[in-house]
């Protein structure tokens, strides 16, 4: 007999017994819980709900699971019936339960009491995944963080497999399986691991791209508009073309976009599909409309009351007959363009801040579109506060001295963004979060604020290394401040560790190995000299040392020993013509050198000067500092000494070295470039030419022996070659080992060259770009050569180079550098120079370099 029809029976005798008793009230007293549908169904009963009471609970609110169960106290309910098994139905719905049950505890008349006891599914401890490398469980862990204390059920394993599987199908990984195995949490009763063993396979890649539908479009053009989904062939070396899902829906945008703006506004992809062709192998298949194509119509001007439809349809650029693009026509309307140059730019830079246009397509007749492009110009707004936010070191006139939008003058959008540019040229802020932001616009009196938000970064920089050559060891320790305060020199509280905020630069740098070499320099510069106009001020000083001094008596043809002084100042101001990109430097330098036989120069022994002045015109348009995607940076050098020969009555035929070079006189010319020129994304080429030319006076003096040029290497300055020489970089090559044809020279006893040229293309892509580090990679080829007279000089005949590098920005070391090179062509007399060489080179310099 079933247990609960006797506990029923048992019941239903002890009450009858009890209800012959004087003074008791019918009722059931159950001796447990009993099953609600183990109740008879032949005499289903109704009663008033008494009370509801769920157990086996662990994590679940009570209150939330009585809902659920749509059981309420006071309710009336039929059991057995289909209300018990609702309630089984409901609460197995939510997922969350391995058992439920609807209990009877008591019943009392027609009131009934009930137990929901339930078993929670054990919920997610961890995940603990194998079969990829450490970054790929990084990866997906972050995808699948919140999976964590889940339920673990079907729809977890489910969701957590398909995660996974689209994270590395979008890497190419189409074949990716995945395997999930639950084990008990020794820590926790109630909790589960899922052992998750993923196999990525191999990345599928795209055997075939097949095209159906186009007639005009030949599948070779079409497949070049899908630039990321494209089939593996054999000469292919360096790309495998893996077939990515995310970057395929991307390229479907892309090929619509491209037919379009051929002129098939009507274009579509009708159908695609992606099948396995094999193993690891999938063919994409793309059926396309083309449609007919067409042209602009009549293009119309409407509500432009500032301008003529002649001077809009100037900067527009497009007119009827033009084969019909509205990524075209927008591009000119709304921009970007590559110079500014489109109309809303137009306006914008004339103060019209709220300008909009709309092109509406009001006819479309055969292959022809008319256009009407209304005009919304509103008000021509002035610029009444300029405010700035986030410089917490830079003081304000710092900053707002570059700025050139101007409370009072109307709104520019092409100043704007030069004022951007100018205050990321400082140094002292992340240029890439420099934020001009155009606030409280008030169309009522055609009024708007300007607030530049800009993020200080670390400007102040250091270098410090050791390194073993020419037998000894050196160490060089520099220091930069490039954000100095020299007003407050004098303030110990400003000293952070010294004082900081008014755009001084202030450089300190020595090198040393004992008394044997010892190089020391000074360089102080104020870019607005007395604060009031942009005069550039710089003021420097340096000693150096070179000696044997300390192996070698004097009287000893091994002794030598040189000693080079000098100081400079600098005056320079902004110019407004031919445009404000402009700078005009002078400089007045004076150097002395002490030589006590010395080699490396054109003569050994004496005492010589050097008094010159340079003049410097130079105009820098780049758009960024440290990675450069447009503009140029160029530079022309005219530096000369007086023409001493002309008055100092020395016969140079008979004179001795020491009188020839006391006072050396010489004249110099020098040329720079760089264009950065974005390609594609963020693709930069960076193409550069050089020119050197040292000249003299008169021919019976000779050569200048300083000033000279030396090529080759990686075009730092070595402790071994003092100043008196320019160092240029010729990657591939070793340091100063490019000599003119006909000459003996050796690396080491190259006095240097007359003339040089220098040509390179450089192909920049950046890793990051952040305030902390500027990571760029780079592939290069370039070419140069020198020459000791205009007779034998040849711009084309140059030593050709090609190799890789990086460069990484730290705002404390400055700009950092690592190249490998190759040289295509033999130096004479130095047969290793043209080997695959590795260049290390530190600069300090921004905005391109010239090395």
């Amino acid at each position: 007999m079933n247990k609960y029809i006797f506990a029923i029976l048992l019941s239903i005798i002890s009450t009858v017994a009890l209800a012959q008793v004087p003074g008791n009230q019918p009722r059931y007293a159950l001796p447990k819980s009993l099953p609600a549908d183990s109740l008879s169904y032949f005499d289903p009963k109704e009663y008033i709900i008494g009370g509801v009471e769920i157990t086996g609970t662990k994590s679940l609110d009570k209150d939330v699971l009585l809902t659920i169960s749509k059981l309420n106290k006071g309710d009336r309910i039929t059991l057995p019936g289909e209300a018990n098994a609702n309630v089984i139905k409901n609460m197995y719905s939510q997922g969350l339960f391995e058992d439920v049950q609807l209990n009877i505890t008591k019943i009392n008349l027609d009131t009934i009491y009930l137990e929901i006891a339930v078993t929670e599914l054990p919920r997610l401890s961890r995940l603990h995944l194998t079969g990829i490398r450490k970054g790929e469980i990084d990866d997906v862990q972050k995808k699948l963080s919140d999976k964590q204390y889940k339920i673990v059920n079907a729809n977890l394993i489910n969701t957590t497999t398909a995660i996974i599987k689209k994270h590395f199908g979008e890497k190419g990984f189409l074949n990716t399986t995945v395997t999930i195995k639950q084990r008990k949490d020794p820590g926790d009763a109630n909790s589960i691991i899922l052992d998750v063993k993923i196999d990525k396979h191999k990345k599928v890649k795209i055997s075939d791209v097949i095209f159906e539908g186009n007639k005009d479009f030949s599948d070779k053009k079409l497949r070049k508009y899908l630039s990321k989904t494209r089939k593996k062939k054999f000469y292919n070396i360096f790309g495998s073309r893996k077939f990515k899902q995310d970057k395929y829906e991307e390229d479907k945008q892309n090929l619509i976009t491209k037919m379009q703006a051929k002129g098939y506004r009507d274009a579509e992809i009708l159908s695609d599909s992606v099948y396995k062709t094999g193993p690891n192998t999938v063919a994409v298949k793309i059926k396309v409309f083309e449609g007919h194509k067409y042209y602009f119509g009549n293009v119309k001007w409407s509500g432009d009351a500032k301008y003529p439809p002649d001077v809009l349809n100037k900067i527009l650029q497009i007119k009827k007959g033009d084969v019909f693009s509205e990524e075209e026509m927008n591009k000119r309307l709304m921009g970007p363009t590559p110079n500014n140059d489109d109309v809303s730019s137009f306006y914008l830079n004339d103060g019209y801040l709220t300008f909009n246009v709309d092109p509406v397509q009001t006819r479309i007749y055969h292959d022809t579109v008319d256009v009407d492009l209304r005009v919304y110009e509103g008000p021509q707004y002035t610029i009444n506060k300029v405010t700035l936010k986030g410089n917490d070191v830079t003081n304000d006139k710092v900053v707002m001295r570059e700025i050139r939008t101007k409370p009072g003058q109307k709104f520019n959008k092409e100043l704007l963004i030069r004022s951007a540019r100018e205050i990321g040229q400082l140094g002292n802020f992340d240029e890439q979060k420099t934020e001009p932001k155009p606030v409280n616009i008030n169309p009522q009196d055609g009024t708007v604020d300007l607030v530049y938000n800009v993020v200080e970064k670390p400007s102040d920089q250091i270098e410090l290394s050791g390194g073993f050559g020419g037998g000894q060891l050196v160490g060089t320790l520099g220091l930069t401040f490039n954000n100095f305060s020299l007003r407050n020199i004098f303030n110990l509280k400003s000293y952070r560790p010294l004082p900081k905020g008014d755009g001084q630069k202030l450089s300190l740098r020595g090198q040393s190995s004992g008394h044997t070499y010892q190089n020391f320099s000074f360089t102080f510069s104020e870019p607005w000299l007395g604060g009031k106009k942009p005069i550039y001020f710089a003021l420097s000083a340096y000693t150096q040392l070179s000696s044997t001094g300390d192996y070698y008596a004097k009287s000893n043809p091994l002794y030598n020993k040189l000693r080079i002084n000098g100081v400079g100042v600098t005056l320079g101001k902004r110019l407004n013509w031919p445009d404000n990109y402009f700078q005009l430097n002078y400089s007045l330098n004076f150097d002395h050198y002490n030589l006590d036989n010395y080699t490396g120069y054109l003569f050994q022994n004496g005492t010589s000067f050097n008094i010159k002045l340079t003049q410097e015109l130079s105009r820098n348009s780049v758009d960024a500092p440290i990675y450069p995607t447009s503009g140029s940076n160029i530079r022309f050098t005219v530096q000369a000494t007086p023409p001493y020969s002309l008055f100092n009555n020395i016969n140079y035929r008979i004179a001795t070295p020491e009188q020839r070079y006391h006072f050396v006189e010489y004249y110099k010319f020098k040329y720079d470039a760089q264009w950065f020129t974005k390609l594609t994304g963020k693709l930069v080429l960076m193409s550069q030419v050089r020119f050197g030319f040292l000249g003299q006076y008169n021919s019976e003096v000779g050569p200048s022996p300083f000033e000279r040029f030396k090529l080759g290497g990686d075009g730092m300055q070595s402790y071994q070659f003092l100043q008196g020489s320019e160092i240029i970089g010729l990657r591939g090559y070793q340091n100063f080992s490019i000599i003119p044809e006909g000459t003996n020279y050796t690396a080491d006893t190259n006095p240097g060259s007359a003339i040089y040229n220098k040509y390179t293309m450089e192909v920049r892509y950046p890793i990051i770009q952040g305030q902390s580090a500027t990571i760029f990679m780079l592939g290069f080829a370039e070419g140069g050569n020198v020459w000791n007279s205009f007779n034998k000089f040849d711009p084309f005949n140059v030593k050709r180079s090609v190799g890789v590098g990086a460069r990484i920005f730290l705002p404390i070391f400055g700009l950092l550098g690592l190249d490998y090179g190759y040289g295509f062509d033999k130096i004479p007399g130095i047969p290793d120079a043209n080997r695959g060489q590795f260049h290390f080179s530190i600069s300090q310099s921004l905005n391109g370099g010239f090395n």
